[in-house]
C-alpha cells in the first residue's frame, strides 16, 4: 500500500511539474492556434 501512496504521490508531482513547465515554454495549443505568424496569405 505505501508502494502505490508513493507511486500516486509522483504521478501527481509529475504532471503539475509538466503542466507548470509546458505552459511557461509556449507549448499550449491556445498560443499555437492563436497565432498569426503560421497563417499563409497568397501573393
Amino acid at each position: 500500500m505505501k508502494s502505490f501512496l508513493l507511486a500516486i504521490l509522483a504521478l501527481v508531482v509529475i504532471s503539475v511539474g509538466a503542466n507548470k513547465i509546458l505552459m511557461n515554454s509556449g507549448f499550449a495549443s491556445a498560443d499555437a492556434g492563436t497565432s498569426h505568424e503560421n497563417v499563409r496569405l497568397s501573393d
